[in-house]
């Protein structure tokens, strides 16, 4: 071989060698370009996640307020206990450390059983392990003295944390909502306002070496939260637990099958005051039955721990969370029907409120005979009768004279068809027939509110747009949103979707509406002394397996003149006693205004006829001198006598607080030590009024009503009386008369 050929063969090598040397270069200057700059976080990531413990920090949950600026939703510490496996693993004599631990912790923590707690101690890889979760501090304190008497400060640690609480606990549950244990929102406005309220959670990192063990304090890391925002919302706790407490009442009295709901709206700006279900449940244990679906699921008689009995469970819990008043359709019947004669009155169709029409107890519609509630028919009446007395026939024959395109408009107009847009997941949309498809049969049947369903929330919003003057407005329920120091980061500003009737024909049906409420109209029984109340009630059928099954609901507003507030209540399948609207609902709806309006400031004007027959309410004299008490009641219009010897009032009767008729009122002070007289409470039951008023009052006994306006008249007759016949009962007591409620069917 030549040179010349040896030197090329060892040009080539080296060529080769070269370019297998480059190529190793450039191979490996590109990963580590990959892993040191474009990689680098990943792997970043992947080093600290060894060398590193990463705390969250969860963000302090924003509160929850009413209107008047009453806690509704805030945060309580508790507090959680980890072990640290790995630690105790490479402890000397580590099984009989375990076994110490095991057995400490679990006779400190209910429900904490030494055996699983072994069980947590046997993962022996795993750095940290939390063994207890939402301890109060009384326990939380005693492991913490455990810990410090057997030095297992790097084995066992308490954290504090923070949870869900809500001072009121049932308390417009099902519009608060609750969170889960991770404090996320899961229903109502803790969901739908749940990214406002968690905040941004911060991160505390602990730095460890190969084997655990914590490194010094100065490789620590602390990313504080940032709180979430406060909720001001348009709820009043006191107009909320009025609403509550007559839901309660007309839930037991009329047997409601199927629950209760009802809502409070300004009706100028859509801001909801209250809105309430009824049976509530407990926003400190939302995941516990109340009482009604626990009694429920008891009769079921279901084996406990069966998959037909977990089944049956959570279908209950489901639906006692269920918000009735915003989620659930009904047929609104004959409150509709407040509605339609609003259409008419716009368009012309009616001109002269004295109209007069003919009801025969039926009216023929394309090839269906549909009758009116009232056998027998209402004979003739005025337009303003037809609407008072709920007249099925007159609201058809009027509906049909603007014709079906025209009241589809308004039907849309008024926001039948569209969600109301209130601030709240899971509302309801309405069912009505198509444009298209719409006949006059259609025309005829939803004239007086049958065969479509709305939400209660649209009818009170519809109802709402007569009372201010023609305008839809959209309801809500957060008027503002602040951050931890106290700046306002959102404020509401009062939606109008549309003028939907002018301000004339409001008033006009409003007026309407209020003489049927202070006379003789199916709605007499929302009737408030010193108030004009406007109001329309309704009894509709429900479409499914049982056809005797109504729902009887009241709607209305207040002051009927200027209107301030509007009050539904809608009772599902009333099963006990009456199912029209004009027992079951109307006077609770009454009840409501009567407590709701002078708190909001709304002064009663009364006429001579109510001037007489008002009740006193019971001044508190306890603790007054005779001369100091004498002075307060003077100028009064209570009768009053003391009885006994001393310095002081020591009692009264009837109490402070107490409602007596104004007519023959007696207070009875006792002095000292002494007992008051005492009279025995005859039997009332089935005596007129007026005499069962005078009774009392020459026994020295007040008289407090249910059911009429006029204790004295001689129209009624005491059905129940409180207390018994025949009880020994101070002289004063106040002896309450329950007269039945007059039924209008509508």
């Amino acid at each position: 071989m030549s040179n010349a050929v040896a030197t090329q063969r060892t040009s080539r090598r080296a060529i080769v060698l070269a370019a297998v040397l480059l190529f190793a270069f450039l191979f490996l200057t590109a990963r580590i370009l990959l892993l040191q700059v474009f990689s680098f976080d990943k792997y970043q990531k992947k080093v600290l996640d060894q060398l590193t413990t990463e705390s969250k920090v969860l963000a302090a949950r924003g509160e929850i307020l009413d209107a008047t600026g009453r806690v509704l939703a805030t945060n309580r510490t508790i507090y959680n206990v980890s072990i640290f496996p790995n630690i105790i693993a490479r402890a000397e004599d580590s099984e009989a450390l375990g076994q110490r631990i095991a057995n400490g912790l679990a006779g400190l923590i209910e429900g904490l059983t030494a055996e699983k707690m072994l069980s947590h101690i046997s993962h022996k890889t795993e750095l940290q392990r939390t063994v207890a979760r939402g301890l109060e501090a009384e326990v939380a304190n005693k492991v913490l003295r455990f810990v410090a008497e057997h030095d297992l400060y790097d084995m066992v640690t308490v954290e504090a944390a923070e949870t869900r609480y809500y001072p009121y606990g049932t308390l417009a549950a099902h519009v608060l909502g609750f969170t889960g244990s991770d404090s996320q929102g899961l229903y109502g406005l803790e969901l739908q306002y749940d990214k406002a309220l968690s905040g941004t959670p911060g991160a505390y990192i602990t730095a460890r070496d190969s084997a655990g063990n914590e490194l010094p304090h100065q490789y620590e890391a602390y990313q504080a939260a940032v709180p979430g925002y406060t909720l001001q919302t348009t709820l009043d706790a006191y107009i909320q637990s009025v609403l509550e407490e007559q839901l309660e009442a007309t839930m037991i009295e009329s047997g409601a099958a199927n629950r209760v709901c009802g809502i409070v709206m300004n009706v100028k700006t859509g801001a909801v005051l209250a809105m309430a279900t009824a049976p509530s449940f407990d926003l400190n244990e939302p995941f516990e039955l109340n009482d009604y679906a626990a009694a429920e699921l008891a009769a079921l008689g279901l084996p406990e721990g069966s998959e037909a009995y977990r089944k049956a469970y959570n279908g209950l819990l489901l639906e006692s969370w269920s918000n009735k008043a915003a989620t659930e359709i009904y047929m609104p019947g004959s409150t509709f029907k407040a509605l339609t004669c609003s259409m008419v009155l716009e368009e012309g169709a009616v001109t002269n409120l004295e109209e007069r029409f003919f009801c025969s107890g039926a009216l023929a519609v394309a090839d269906r005979l549909i009758h009116c509630h009232k056998a027998g028919g209402h004979g003739s009446l005025t337009f303003t009768e037809g609407l008072q007395n709920s007249c099925n026939p007159v609201m058809m024959t009027i509906a049909a004279r603007i014709g079906t395109d025209c009241f589809y408009d308004y039907v849309k107009g008024f926001g039948m068809l569209e969600k109301t847009g209130i601030d709240l997941p899971g509302e309801g949309g309405s069912i009505f027939h198509s444009k298209s498809s719409f006949t006059s049969l259609d025309l005829a049947t939803a004239s007086f509110g049958q065969n479509f369903k709305v939400s209660v929330l649209q009818m009170i919003t519809a109802i709402s747009a007569i009372a201010n003057g023609g305008e839809l407005v959209t309801p809500y329920l957060v008027e503002r949103m602040t951050d931890a120091e106290g700046n306002e980061v959102y404020h509401h500003e009062a939606v109008i979707k549309r003028r939907v009737i002018s301000e004339e024909t409001a008033q006009t049906v409003a007026a309407i509406l209020e003489g049927g409420v202070s006379g003789d109209g199916g709605a007499k029984n929302a009737y408030v002394a010193g108030y004009r109340v406007a109001a329309k009630t309704g009894t509709s059928e429900k479409i499914g397996d049982n056809r005797e099954a109504r729902i009887g609901s009241c709607v209305g507003f207040a002051p009927a003149d200027d209107p301030e507030i509007a009050v539904i209540i809608v009772v599902d399948e009333p099963t006990d006693g009456s199912r029209y609207g004009s027992v079951v609902a109307a006077p609770y709806v009454g009840s409501v205004f009567r407590a709701a309006l002078p708190y909001l400031g709304v002064e009663a004007v009364y006429t001579e006829d109510e001037e007489a027959e008002r009740t006193l309410t019971v001044p508190n004299l306890v603790g007054l001198t005779p001369e100091a008490a004498t002075e307060l009641l003077q100028n009064s219009e209570f009768f009053f006598s003391f009885v006994g010897e001393g310095d002081l009032v020591v009692s009264q009767s009837p109490i402070a607080g107490s409602s007596v008729v104004r007519q023959g009122a007696k207070l009875v002070l006792m002095l000292g030590a002494d007992l008051a007289d005492t009279v025995k409470v005859p039997d009332l039951i089935g005596e007129r009024g007026s005499v069962a008023n005078q009774r009392l009052i020459d026994l020295g006994l007040n008289t407090a009503v249910v059911g009429v306006r006029d204790p004295a008249s001689g129209s009624a007759t005491v059905s129940k009386q409180y207390p018994a016949a025949g009880e020994v009962v101070p002289v004063g007591t106040v002896v309450t008369l329950y007269f039945p409620y007059e039924e209008k069917r509508e």
